[in-house]
C-alpha cells in the first residue's frame, strides 16, 4: 500500500501520522509544493494526506500550484481513494469540491476542545464526545455538497466533516507532537496575539504528554477508519 502526503511548508510535516502509516504496512511518499510541484499518478496511492500551512487556498496567484493540487484531489477523490485533509489540508478539500474558504470570526491558535455533532449516518466516523486538539488557523470553509459535520467548537462552526465513506477534514491539528508544536511557535510566533482563542507561545507548549497521547490516538482512529473504508 501506498501513501502519498502533501506538504506545504517545512515545519508542517506528518508528525503522529508518519510513525502510523509506516507501522501499518505503507510505503510513505509525498510532495514538498515548497520544494517542487512533481505529482505522482493519482491512481498509484491507496491514501493521500494533506497537511497544513500558513497560507490560503484562496492564493493561487501567489501560489500556482494550489490549483494543481485541488484538481489532483477531486481526481483522488473520484478514484473512491480515502483522503485525509489537515487544517489548510481540510480547506484545500472543500475547496476542491465546490465549498467557499474564508475568514473565521475568530483565529484559533492552541489547546481549545472540539465536539461532536450527531449524525444519524451509520457511515460516518464516531467523533469523541469533546477532544481538546490543538488549533492553528484564522480561516474557516462551508460544508462542500453532501458533506456531513463531524465536530464543532465554541470559536469555528466547521471543525470537522467527512465526505462520502472514505474523505474526513479536520480544521485542527491532531498530527502535532511536542517537536512540531515547538516548530509552529518558533515558525510563527508573530500570530500569538493574545484574544480569546489564541494562547501564548508558553501555554502552548506547556501541555502534557497525556494531551498529545490522547490527540495521537484519535489520530491512528482516523487512519484506521479511512484505511477499512478501502478494503
Amino acid at each position: 500500500m501506498r501513501a502519498h502526503y502533501f506538504q506545504h511548508v517545512p515545519f508542517e510535516g506528518l508528525g503522529s501520522i508518519g510513525p502510523w502509516l509506516e507501522s501499518h504496512g505503507y510505503t510513505v511518499t509525498g510532495t514538498r509544493f515548497f520544494e517542487s510541484a512533481d505529482l505522482p499518478d493519482p491512481g498509484a496511492i491507496d491514501l493521500l494526506v494533506v497537511m497544513g500551512g500558513p497560507m490560503s487556498v484562496n492564493d493561487e496567484a501567489i501560489f500556482p500550484w494550489l490549483a494543481l493540487e485541488k484538481h489532483f484531489v477531486r481526481e483522488v477523490i473520484a478514484l473512491g481513494t480515502p483522503v485525509l485533509g489537515i487544517c489548510l489540508g481540510a480547506q484545500v478539500i472543500a475547496n476542491a469540491m465546490g465549498a467557499k474558504v474564508f475568514a473565521n470570526h475568530h483565529k484559533e491558535i492552541g489547546w481549545f476542545p472540539v465536539q461532536a455533532v450527531d449524525s444519524m449516518e451509520a457511515s460516518v466516523f464516531g467523533f469523541p464526545r469533546s477532544e481538546t486538539v490543538f488549533h492553528w488557523h484564522g480561516e474557516t470553509f462551508d460544508l462542500p455538497p453532501g458533506a456531513i459535520r463531524l465536530a464543532k467548537s465554541e470559536g469555528c462552526e466547521n471543525q470537522a466533516f467527512q465526505l462520502g465513506k472514505g474523505v474526513i477534514g479536520l480544521q485542527f491539528h491532531i498530527e502535532t507532537t511536542p517537536e512540531s508544536a515547538r516548530e509552529m511557535v518558533s515558525q510563527c510566533r508573530d500570530e500569538l496575539v493574545p484574544s480569546r482563542y489564541v494562547q501564548t507561545g508558553e501555554e502552548i507548549l506547556s501541555a502534557s504528554p497525556e494531551r498529545y497521547k490522547s490527540m495521537n490516538d484519535l489520530t491512528g482512529s482516523i487512519l484506521a477508519f479511512l484505511q477499512r473504508g478501502n478494503h
